[in-house]
């Protein structure tokens, strides 16, 4: 019996390998075409100097390193876990397909690697990349996540995405027809945006052939463009209550089979500005838990096909 009102990513899991499977967030020393001045050199509004790779390990070390020391750290507490390698910060496919290749086969020969997560941009997806990763499919397992971040293609542009919605539904369907699963990242609390487009970015998923969903609370991070619109009081950021009643909208109407990755998502706590509620992580998704139940809330209860 499922544990949560939800496909969580632990059930998903143990289904896969029949045990605790654990990521090691790895850095492989890659940029992004929104920071090299190919699109742009800021990033993303939000994005922090790492690149949303903060909690990854030491660029300075080995991919073999980084692996032996992410596992040291989880030993104790999963000894008898498998693991995922995942490449996390900045674009994990933008370099040559010869360097890709030599990375991620890298982490795949270490022990207890059962597969690897690459985070990407939609439009860092070439041919030779899509082909790489389908060779890689036939002897492991491969997940691609996809940051979408909101389906308004206003908000997009204000946050410097950088690709039109048609860019993401591109890679999404050249991923399906090579049967890699999507992992599209989702945040609530982007600057302007109401309930209404949150839940519009929601439906956008459901219509695609996404496997997971990472809901992303908007933190604001020290040193941003972000941080400048907050401190001169031109964003807010959500309050708890709103975000724990829009994280309930969005599991009610997101389809049922997505299997959820992340509610909430962790901030650095040497870096982040608001909201600091969302530095109590197991308070936030108790409450959340509590929520659903009160609510009789599934996912899937308002999803329309």
């Amino acid at each position: 019996m499922a544990q949560y009102p939800y496909r969580s990513l632990n059930e998903y899991y143990r289904n896969l390998f029949g045990k605790k499977t654990a990521k090691i967030s790895l850095d492989g020393g890659f940029t992004c075409p929104n920071r090299d001045g190919t699109l742009s050199t800021g990033g993303c509004i939000f994005c922090s100097a790492g690149g949303s790779g903060d909690f990854a390990e030491d660029a300075s070390l080995s991919i073999t390193q980084q692996i032996k020391k992410g596992k040291a750290q989880t030993l104790k507490k999963w000894p008898n876990a498998c693991y995922i390698a995942y490449f996390q910060a900045f674009t994990n496919t933008y370099a040559s397909v010869d360097v890709l290749r030599a990375k991620y086969e890298e982490a795949l020969a270490q022990p207890e690697i059962s597969g690897i997560s690459i985070a990407t941009r939609s439009d860092c997806l070439d041919d030779d990349v899509l082909e790489l990763l389908k060779e890689l499919s036939f002897k492991t397992k491969v997940w691609v996540e996809l940051g979408l971040q909101t389906a308004n293609e206003d908000t997009a542009n204000f946050i410097r995405r950088g690709y039109p919605n048609s860019v993401f539904v591109e890679s999404v369907e050249k991923l399906h027809g090579i049967h890699i699963p999507v992992i599209a990242h989702v945040i609530l609390g982007l600057p302007g945006e109401t309930s209404e487009d949150m839940l519009n970015t929601i439906d956008f998923i459901n219509n695609l052939p996404i496997h997971g969903i990472k809901l992303q609370l908007m933190h604001v991070l020290a040193n941003t463009d972000l941080a400048n619109l907050y401190e001169t009081g031109n964003y807010t950021p959500l309050e708890k209550e709103v975000y724990l009643e829009m994280l309930c909208q969005c599991i009610s109407r997101l389809r049922p089979d997505i299997v959820i990755y992340r509610l909430t998502g962790d901030g650095d706590k040497n870096t982040l500005l608001a909201p600091l509620w969302s530095l109590q992580k197991r308070d936030v998704l108790n409450q959340l838990h509590h929520l659903l139940k009160e609510k009789k809330i599934q996912q899937g209860n308002s999803y329309c096909p």
